[in-house]
């Protein structure tokens, strides 16, 4: 395979994950996803560079901290447009750009595999709910809805839409919230006495991304270590 990793900014961290790569062809683009016409952009100049794609993994998010009753009215309203438009508009623009190059194709890639794969990741917040964050739940809430349509809508065509809803994962994110006061309340949430690492939600999007069976497709997959479970 060959990966065409995005960034926005942090240009040293994904030339480290470049070169952890196995294998040659991978390489990077830089895009503001906020932007549809850069989201749009970077479709394109990844086609130009390594050819079709066969899978798309949205994994681009922020998170804000606006509590209801202790954020302005324009801070909440700020709060809100930027978490919708790039946790939830921006993989929908990807999305329908991928599902549009994927469907066109003349035969499947393989029976099992169909022709492409769309994987999305999201949070138990989606379920659980982010007190201090709304727009961040909200918009994971989105995305799932996003994916499941997606995957009604594609199926015939042999594309196949996944849903990765993480919990705490160990990230830079994260860093400061688990390190903060709230981490011992954060760790107690878990059965494990740890939140999730991060190869252990890569894994379960790399399932998703390879080896889940078509059957699957619109599933949300819970990978929070049992800190949050729904029915």
């Amino acid at each position: 395979m060959r990966v065409a990793l995005h960034y926005r900014n942090n240009q040293k961290a994904v030339e480290e994950s470049l070169a952890a790569l196995a294998g040659t062809g991978h390489a990077s683009f830089d895009a503001d996803l906020s932007d549809p016409g850069e989201a749009s952009l970077l479709w394109q100049r990844v086609i130009d560079s390594l050819g079709a794609v066969d899978i798309l993994i949205n994994n681009a998010g922020l998170y804000i901290f606006h509590p209801p009753l202790k954020t302005a009215y324009d801070r909440w309203q700020s709060a809100w447009q930027q978490t919708l438009v790039t946790n939830l508009v921006a993989p929908a623009n990807l999305s329908v750009l991928a599902a549009q190059s994927m469907a066109s194709r003349d035969q499947p890639r393989s029976p099992a595999f169909g022709r492409g794969r769309i994987v999305n990741i999201s949070s138990r917040g989606a379920f659980r709910g982010e007190p201090d964050a709304p727009a961040y739940a909200a918009s994971k809430a989105g995305l799932n809805a996003l994916s499941q349509s997606m995957a009604k809508s594609l199926a015939p065509d042999a594309v196949y839409v996944y849903c990765v809803a993480p919990g705490w994962v160990e990230t830079e994110m994260a860093t400061s919230h688990l390190e903060g006061p709230d981490g011992p309340a954060i760790l107690a949430q878990h059965p494990l006495g740890r939140v999730n690492r991060t190869d252990e939600v890569a894994n379960a999007a790399v399932y998703c991304a390879l080896d889940a069976p078509a059957a699957m497709t619109g599933c949300v997959i819970d990978v929070n270590g049992a800190s949050y479970l729904r029915t």
